[in-house]
C-alpha cells in the first residue's frame, strides 16, 4: 500500500483518496490482478468476498494506520465483491466498498470491479475554453435523468438514449448547461439521489460509468456543460454501506445528538480529518474522471448552521469543510463551478476563502424565487417583493433557481402557482419568464417548466410531453424557447451580472416595472413588465434618443398573446412611450 498517500488521507489533506482505496487493476508479483484496499481502523478482521472466491472470504492484511488490503490475480472487470467486516465485538457484517467505482443495480448491493481509466475522451476543445461564466451566459436545465423521457413511457432510459434525445433538445432550447440530480449511487428511487450509498459510483440505473462518460463527452462536443448535484451533508443508514462501517462510527459522529439528520440519515462528521479527505476525494473524482463542469452542493445551510437554523449555532466543522474543500478544488480545477444551494443569510458564501468567504462561485438566490412567487400569487402585492432583489443582489454571485424543489410536495407547478384561468396563468407565466431571463443573475429551470406543466413532478413518470399537442402549452413553449435562446445572444443580459452599474430602474408602481440592463460596452436593453391584470396603454420612460425596436413581446400571437405589440418607436426628447396589456411584457433595444 502507498503509506504516504494513506497518511495524507488520514490528515484530511487528500483530494485523491480514490487512487489508493477501492479496487484497482495492477500488476504485482508478476501477475495481472486487482488490489483491494479499504480503511476500517476499528475492525478486528476483514475479508474480501465475491465472485472470485464463491463469497467465502480471503483474509486481508492490516496496515498500522488501519487500512486493509489484498491483491487478487486474474480478476475480470465486472466481478462483484464486498468486504466482510468482523467488529471488535465479534459481529460480522458484509459491506459495500466506500470507494467502489460501480455497483449492482438496486435492490442488489454488491460493489463491482470497474476500470474507470479506459474511456477515450474527445472534449479537449470544450475544456480548453471552459470557465466559470461570470461574464458569459449561464442557462441551466435542471433534470432528473430517470423521469425526463422514458422508453415507451415506462422503463429507465440509458445514458446513451438520454444523450441521443436530450442534447438536440438542449441546443434547441438555448441552454448552456444541464444539471443532473445526484447520480451518485443510491438505493431508493424516491430519494431522487439525495440519500447516497456510493460517492464514487455513478448509479447503475442508466448504464455503466463509461456510458456516463460518453454522455458527458457528447454534451461537451455539442457545447453543453454538465453540472452534478452532490450531497456532502448526509448518507443513508442502510447497513450495507457507510453507516457504522467497521463497527465504529467511522463516518458519522460518536455524539448521538449530532449523528442523525431530520431526514433519518446519518450526518458526515467533518471533525474527523479522514472524512474531510473522503468528501474532497469524491468531488475531485467526478471532476477528474467524468469531466464535470460544475458541482451544486445540496443543503449548504445545514453545513453552515446545525440543522440549518442560525439559532442552533454555527456548524464550525461544516464551515471548515466548505472552506477547505472549495479552496483545494478551486486551486486544482480553476474552471469548474462550485455552486451552493443555501437558504441562509450567512455572509460571503461566494467570496474567496483567503478573503474570509466559503469559496463558492455561485449561490442559489432563493430569496428572488420566494419573493417573486409571493408577489405573483396575488393578495397583498407589495412592490418591494420585486424591487428588493436588486438591493441585495450584488452582495453575492447568484443563480436564479426555479428548481425541482418548487414543483413537488403540493407546492404546485410554476403555472399553477399563478391566479386566474389557464389563459391568464399562461400570460402571467410568459411575463414571469421575461422577468426571469432579463433579471441580473444566471438562470436555472427544472425540466417541465418549459412545458407549463400542470402536474407536479413525479420521479416515477416521464414528463407530460402530450401537453405540446395543446395550443396554449405549445405557444408557451415557443415563447420560453425564444426568450431562452435570446438571453444567450444579448450581452446586456449576462455580461454585467456582477456589476451594479449594469442595471437601473426606470419605473416601478401599480404592478408595472420597467428597468434597463447594459452590456460592458454600455449597450442598453429596456424591459417593461405589467404584472397587473389591467392594461397600461400610455407608459412613458426615459431613454436615449433614436430609433428603438421591440425585440421581444409576450403579446406576440405566435406565443399565445393578443397581438398588442409595439413595433418600432422613434424617440425624440428622451421619452419612450409603450403600451402594455394586462400580464404583458416587452423588451426594447435601440
Amino acid at each position: 500500500m502507498a503509506r504516504q498517500e494513506i497518511l495524507e488521507y488520514l490528515q484530511g489533506a487528500s483530494t485523491t483518496g480514490y487512487e489508493v482505496f477501492g479496487a484497482h487493476f495492477t500488476h504485482e508479483y508478476g501477475q495481472d490482478g486487482v488490489r483491494f484496499t479499504v480503511y476500517a481502523p476499528a475492525a478486528a478482521g476483514m475479508q474480501l468476498i465475491g465472485d472470485c472466491n464463491g463469497w467465502q472470504g480471503w483474509q486481508m492484511e492490516r496496515s498500522p494506520e488501519g487500512a486493509w488490503s489484498i491483491f487478487a490475480h486474474d480478476i475480470p472487470e465486472g466481478t462483484k465483491y464486498k468486504y466482510r467486516v468482523t467488529t471488535s465485538a465479534g459481529e460480522v457484517y458484509d459491506r459495500a466498498d466506500p470507494f467502489a467505482f460501480y455497483s449492482e443495480v438496486r435492490p442488489d448491493t454488491a460493489s463491482v470491479v470497474y476500470d474507470v481509466t479506459r474511456y477515450e475522451w474527445h472534449d479537449g476543445a470544450f475544456l480548453a475554453a471552459r470557465d466559470k461564466n461570470f461574464s458569459r451566459p449561464l442557462n441551466i436545465y435542471e433534470m432528473h435523468a430517470g423521469s425526463w423521457k422514458r422508453p415507451d413511457g415506462q422503463g429507465m432510459p440509458s445514458y446513451t438514449a438520454l444523450a441521443d434525445s436530450l442534447i438536440p433538445y438542449l441546443k434547441a432550447g438555448g441552454y448552456t448547461h444541464v444539471e443532473l440530480l445526484p447520480l451518485t449511487e443510491h438505493p431508493f428511487d424516491g430519494s431522487w439521489g439525495y440519500q447516497c450509498t456510493g460517492y464514487f459510483a455513478a448509479t447503475s440505473r442508466y448504464g455503466g460509468p463509461r456510458e456516463l462518460m460518453q454522455f458527458v463527452d457528447r454534451c461537451h462536443q455539442a457545447g453543453i456543460g454538465v453540472i452534478l448535484d452532490f450531497v456532502p451533508l448526509h448518507f443513508v443508514t442502510d447497513f450495507y454501506a457507510l453507516h457504522q462501517f467497521d463497527g465504529s462510527f467511522l463516518y458519522e459522529s460518536e455524539d448521538e445528538a449530532r449523528r442523525f439528520s431530520e431526514w433519518g440519515t446519518a450526518l458526515f462528521d467533518y471533525t474527523k480529518p479522514h472524512v474531510l479527505s473522503f468528501m474532497k476525494s469524491a468531488l475531485d473524482f467526478w471532476m477528474a474522471y467524468y469531466h464535470i463542469d460544475g458541482v451544486r452542493y445540496d443543503a449548504v445551510s445545514c453545513l453552515i448552521y446545525h440543522g440549518g437554523r442560525p439559532e442552533n449555532g454555527v456548524n464550525e466543522a461544516g464551515v471548515w469543510f466548505l472552506k477547505n474543500a472549495n479552496y483545494a478544488l478551486g486551486q486544482k480545477w480553476p474552471d469548474v463551478m462550485l455552486i451552493a444551494e443555501d437558504s441562509s443569510m450567512y455572509l460571503k458564501v461566494t467570496a474567496p476563502v483567503p478573503y474570509g468567504g466559503l469559496g463558492f462561485d455561485y449561490k442559489w438566490d432563493l430569496g428572488f424565487m420566494n419573493d417573486t412567487f409571493r408577489y405573483l400569487a396575488g393578495g397583498n402585492r407589495r412592490q418591494e417583493r420585486i424591487s428588493a432583489s436588486t438591493e441585495y443582489f450584488y452582495q453575492e454571485k447568484y443563480i436564479l433557481p426555479f428548481s425541482h424543489d418548487e414543483v413537488v410536495h403540493c407546492k404546485n407547478t410554476i403555472v399553477n402557482k399563478l391566479p386566474g384561468t389557464l389563459e391568464q396563468r399562461l400570460a402571467q407565466a410568459r411575463a414571469l419568464y421575461l422577468y426571469f431571463f432579463t433579471h441580473p443573475g444566471k438562470k436555472l429551470n427544472f425540466m417541465g417548466n418549459e412545458l407549463a406543466a400542470i402536474r407536479e413532478w413525479d420521479e416515477a413518470r416521464q414528463l407530460d410531453w402530450d401537453l405540446l399537442d395543446t395550443p396554449g402549452h405549445a405557444q408557451f413553449n415557443r415563447f420560453f424557447c425564444a426568450v431562452s435562446r435570446w438571453y444567450g445572444t444579448e450581452p446586456a443580459l449576462y455580461e454585467t451580472d456582477l456589476h451594479p452599474e449594469g442595471f437601473c430602474w426606470l419605473h416601478a408602481g401599480g404592478g408595472v416595472f420597467v428597468y434597463e440592463r447594459r452590456s460592458l460596452q454600455g449597450e442598453p436593453v429596456v424591459v417593461a413588465l405589467n404584472f397587473s391584470g389591467q392594461p397600461c396603454l400610455h407608459l412613458s420612460v426615459r431613454v436615449r434618443d433614436g430609433l428603438w425596436r421591440e425585440a421581444l413581446s409576450t403579446e406576440d400571437e405566435a406565443f399565445g398573446g393578443a397581438g398588442l405589440t409595439n413595433g418600432e418607436k422613434q424617440v425624440a426628447g428622451g421619452c419612450l412611450t409603450l403600451r402594455l396589456p394586462g400580464y404583458g411584457g416587452c423588451v426594447f433595444k435601440p
